[in-house]
This record gives structure tokens, sequence and C-alpha cells, in this order.
């Protein structure tokens, strides 16, 4: 188990798919995510039971709470490049709307960073984010991630453009 102060993360179970299909469903959670068609809970729930195992160059995990061990969110890692050291964080979100604003996505970001520096051996880690997305790129920069570039009208949502950000995190800079 990877633990933070307030989360833990560990490998998805079938049984998160309802979990994860409601978040997906979700138009506040999914607002500066790429679309995807909908896709029934059935669907979710098969693509849950194959979902494929998590390797040091792919892993999906589920975020709990410490407390009552709740499935609240999700993070994925991929892209992992071991010839220069580096990682893409692909995804993370807290899908639960009443663990939003507690520092969990925050400290999910501090565990993921630190496993990737401290067990993967790796130097770097990236990311994407949508520009306007303040509370992503505020809980980004908690953790040490700094503005390494910008791609302009990269991202459509609701017939309007948006910039995302890159964003990077070396390994002694995890806060």
């Amino acid at each position: 188990m990877l633990t933070g102060r307030r989360v833990r993360l560990r490998a998805l179970e079938p049984a998160d798919s309802e979990a994860m299909w409601r978040w997906y469903h979700d138009p506040e959670v999914g607002r500066w995510m790429d679309s995807a068609p909908p896709i029934s809970l059935a669907q979710n729930i098969e693509k849950g039971q194959n979902r494929p195992r998590n390797t040091f160059e792919q892993m999906v995990l589920g975020i709990e709470t410490l407390d009552g061990r709740r499935l609240i969110g999700y993070v994925a890692l991929g892209d992992t490049d071991f010839v220069h050291g580096e990682v893409t964080l692909q995804s993370i979100a807290i899908g639960d709307r009443d663990h939003w604003g507690g520092g969990y996505g925050s400290d999910a970001l501090r565990v993921i960073c630190r496993y990737a520096f401290e067990e993967m051996g790796l130097h770097r880690v990236m990311l994407w984010v949508v520009a306007d997305n303040t509370a992503a790129v505020r809980a980004y920069q908690q953790v040490g991630f700094v503005e390494e570039g910008r791609r302009r009208e990269a991202f459509r949502r609701a017939g309007k453009r948006y910039d995302f950000l890159m964003m990077g995190l070396l390994s002694p800079e995890l806060r």
C-alpha cells in the first residue's frame, strides 16, 4: 500500500467500477477531462473486470481515505521512460465531491510522486493540465510542480478553447 497523511493508493478492484462510472457521468467531475462516448454501467463493470495489470510503464490506482477506507478517486501514471527517468501523470481525480477541497488530491499527488521517485527510481514527473482548471493547478503547485510550457487552445469544451499547461516536478522539488 502507498500511504500518505490522508489517503492510501491501491490497485483498483472490479467492485470499484460502479463508483468510477458515477464519476465519469458527473459533469462537474469530468469538466476538465477529455470526453468519451457514454458507456453503460454493465460495460464499465466488464471493463473493470478486464482491466490490464498495473506495470511500472502504466498504472491506475484507486485513492481511498485512511479513515473509513472509502474509494474517492483515482490516479494514473504512464508513458514511463526509464532511460531518461521520466513518467507522465496521465490523470488524477477526486470523484467523490464530498471530499473536494480537503487536501486529498494533494496528498495523493505527493504519494504517487514519492513512489515514482523512490520506488521507480525516476527523476521527473510531468503532466498536462487545462490552464483554467485553477484548483488542479494550485494542487500541483502545492506539491512542487512548476509550469514548463503551454499548448495554446489545445482543449475544447462546450465550444470554447482553453490552453494546456505542461508542468513538471523534479525529485528534489517534491514538497
